[in-house]
């Protein structure tokens, strides 16, 4: 009798494994959509002047680069 709740139990678990596996493409999707909303809110922030925008450009950049993104040789401004 152990054995078969034994399989049952197998089963089952391989059942909610295979329910509970995520798309590659999701956490892609999900991560890119998380990024384009820092990236709006950025850019959307009026507080700031014009001398300022300089700072909305950095931080664009690190959000990319906060993704794993590389931000190239265009990103040595220090």
């Amino acid at each position: 009798m152990q054995e078969l709740y034994k399989d049952i139990l197998e089963e089952l678990a391989a059942i909610i494994i295979e329910k509970l596996r995520v798309d590659p493409a999701d956490l892609i999707e999900l991560a890119s959509y998380r990024a384009l909303q820092n990236i709006q809110a950025i850019v959307r922030d009026d507080s700031l002047d014009d001398a300022q925008c300089f700072y909305k450009i950095e931080k664009i950049i690190c959000t990319l680069e906060d993704l794993g993104s590389d931000g190239g040789s265009r990103h040595d401004f220090g």
